[in-house]
């Protein structure tokens, strides 16, 4: 089977463009009590998140119970979030802090399929990753290194932004993307050719 046909479920059909402005009102709102501003967050960060949780976890229910957490999460924090601040790198903080934890406990009571590595399609402007020497390199970097390269160069998050959501250093984010892309390297050589 090839990847493209084993991609993750596309949940972008419902999702609303939503600025920054209108953004900042729905977080308001939705401080204030207003469920419907809230379901307006949650489907424009919705794919998001999903793809986030799955990247890491490999295992689509668990990566849609992590997102639909995250959410829970974050609609009880919502009363000490500034927003000033963007909402999207405060959800993706919560989901992938909540995707590690899972990750590790996954790897402690077993090893995940291979059935698991059911593709990536692209969501959200994230490449597409066709090679499924690719995938499997991926899924075969220990945990630290395949979570900080997701949200690197998967889903666009800052070196700063992984450490603050980590609650790593920045420098071992870096030694981590480093040693994970060195991993990578060989199939990543192969691919551009």
């Amino acid at each position: 089977m090839t990847v493209a046909a084993r991609t993750v479920p596309d949940r972008t059909a419902s999702r609303p463009a939503v600025g920054r402005r209108d953004e900042r009102a729905l977080v308001r709102a939705a401080q204030q009590g207003d469920a419907a501003a809230f379901e307006a967050l949650f489907r424009a960060h919705w794919p998001t998140a999903y793809r986030a949780a799955w990247m890491i976890v490999r295992d689509r229910q668990l990566a849609e119970d992590i997102a639909q957490e995250a959410f829970v999460a974050a609609a009880g924090a919502l009363d000490r979030f500034d927003r000033r601040r963007p909402f999207a790198p405060w959800l993706r903080t919560i989901v992938a802090r909540r995707a590690i934890d899972a990750a590790r406990t996954l790897t402690v009571r077993r090893e995940v399929g291979e059935d698991a590595l059911a593709g990536l399609g692209t969501t959200d402007g994230a490449p597409e990753l066709s090679d499924p020497r690719l995938l499997d390199a991926l899924a075969a970097l220990p945990l630290e290194q395949r979570a900080v390269i997701v949200l690197r160069h998967l889903l666009g998050m800052r070196t700063g932004e992984i450490a603050k959501a980590l609650g790593l250093p920045r420098g071992t984010v870096n030694s981590r993307l480093r040693r994970g892309l060195d991993a990578l390297r060989p199939v990543l050589e192969d691919e551009r050719r």
